[in-house]
């Protein structure tokens, strides 16, 4: 019989992979992939060591793996969408019509809103960031601004957005995990995310507002460069009200982007029939190529296809292998376990349960786990102390989702880093929204602000439940 692992040999193994993974991206620099293939194989030792089968090890990366093969898939399309996109010239005629239509004085703030309340109707922060993000980063970078500080903006826009559409995946899980109404979460969430939002509104406004002036003399250059060598039409946008037709209509994330590169490699066949089809299998397979003469233009443009993915789905796959080995050993619940049973007060509950969430998003680097697991380690004692559901719910997305995007070995912070070009601990300063929603829900487990209480005919339900089970 296989020996159960302790609360101590637990806490060990999680403080050694901190400290490998931390020292390994921090300290060293090195790409997240390396340190997470180190620990995995020290990992599958200690099983060895503990009499596990190789049958359950290779079970346990499975278990893993299997979660994030949609996303993975979803990842390549998003590789095939952004080289289709930009040889399309819709990303192009975005940043044509951005740099007309947003005050270049206030462009970070304003990249801010305009991911947040596009991204609350898509309710995809991935879509948001490989799309408009890119356009929005390409006209950041022709101002002359902090490339860190407007990729802060832009996943902070979209997370904000993620997390308060009812169309997101995350928000749903959340909801579903914690045993609330969707609705009812959504709502609840506002405590802590519209005071998230106006502070960062306003750091956003006054950090952005602080750099050197855009340079219009360098806007009108790059200005001519898209002009004389992209297709810039106003019915580039037309993939984008796509995205927006297909949220509307809940069309699954895979097909949205399927259809979404079919109408795109349509419209690179109208604007230029003349197109080889050998072109259009390149913008898909290893992205487009910028050729325009001018450098910070080539480097902007060149980007996208299946091939620039790959470093994040070979990162995605380890992480998760990681994570599934992880929960099959039962090393992240022995560790979660005994501090839910212990916790008195609604105070150090919250703290505790946020960085729990923290901690699976730090340990494991994905977001769904980061939520699906203290969910259940601290669902009954959020019951106990007097607390609804939807107290656990919010705090789940507070302490999990947002989270996964400052981890450079994360799903979405290994995504989002590859999409734009700026590494994540160089960006993660400037995701305020991300940084600032924990803290607030902390304020709010000590303050009891916000903080959804059971009522007393649903205190008399659990407490039957409780007796009879």
């Amino acid at each position: 019989m296989e020996k159960k692992v302790s609360f101590r040999e637990s806490m060990t193994i999680l403080i050694v992979m901190l400290i490998i993974l931390g020292t390994s991206v921090i300290k060293f620099g090195l790409s997240p992939q390396t340190p997470v293939l180190v620990v995995i194989g020290l990992l599958i030792l200690w099983a060895k060591v503990r009499k596990n089968s190789w049958d359950d090890i290779h079970n346990g990366i499975m278990d893993g793996v299997k979660n994030g093969i949609v996303p993975i898939f979803i990842f390549i399309l998003i590789g095939a969408l952004i080289g289709t996109w930009i040889a399309a010239g819709i990303i192009p005629s975005m940043m044509v019509a951005g740099f007309h239509m947003i005050s270049t004085q206030w462009f970070v703030p304003s990249v801010f809103l305009v991911c947040a309340l596009i991204g609350t109707s898509i309710g995809s922060a991935f879509t948001i960031i490989s799309t408009i993000g890119i356009a929005l980063f390409g006209m950041g970078t022709t101002l002359g601004i902090n490339p860190a500080l407007v990729a802060g903006a832009i996943i902070s826009g979209a997370i904000f957005g993620d997390k308060t559409s009812p169309l997101s995946d995350s928000t749903n899980l959340a909801s579903a995990i914690a045993g609330s109404d969707l609705f009812s979460h959504i709502k609840n969430l506002m405590w802590t995310t519209i005071p998230a939002f106006i502070i960062s509104l306003i750091l956003y406004a006054v950090i952005g507002n602080s750099g050197s002036g855009a340079s219009l003399g360098k806007i009108d250059t790059t200005l001519n460069v898209l002009n004389s060598n992209f297709t810039i039409t106003w019915w580039a946008i037309l993939p984008i009200a796509l995205l927006f037709v297909c949220a509307f209509l809940k069309i699954p994330a895979i097909a949205t982007l399927i259809l979404n590169i079919t109408v795109t490699i349509g419209m690179i066949f109208i604007e230029n029939p003349s197109t080889p089809i050998k072109s259009v299998a390149g913008f898909i397979e290893s992205g487009f190529i910028s050729k325009t003469g001018n450098a910070s233009v080539d480097a902007l443009l060149t980007r996208g296809g299946i091939s620039s993915m790959m470093g994040t789905v070979s990162l995605i796959f380890l992480t998760l292998s990681l994570g599934g080995l992880l929960m099959k050993f039962d090393i992240i619940q022995t560790a979660m376990q005994p501090l839910a049973k212990r916790l008195k007060t609604t105070g150090p509950l919250v703290t505790a349960t946020i960085l729990s969430g923290i901690g699976v998003n730090i340990f494991v680097g994905e977001q769904y786990l980061s939520v699906i697991l203290p969910g259940k380690a601290f669902k009954e004692t959020f019951n106990k102390r007097g607390l609804d559901n939807l107290a656990l719910s919010r705090v789940l997305e507070d302490g999990g989702t947002v989270i996964n995007y400052l981890i450079p070995w994360g799903v979405a912070g290994a995504f989002a880093a590859n999409t734009l070009g700026v590494s994540t601990l160089e960006f993660l300063p400037f995701c305020f929204f991300s940084l600032l929603s924990p803290i607030l829900s902390i304020i709010s487990g000590f303050t009891g602000i916000g903080l959804k209480r059971l009522s007393s005919s649903k205190k008399t339900v659990k407490s039957s439940k409780a007796v009879t089970a």
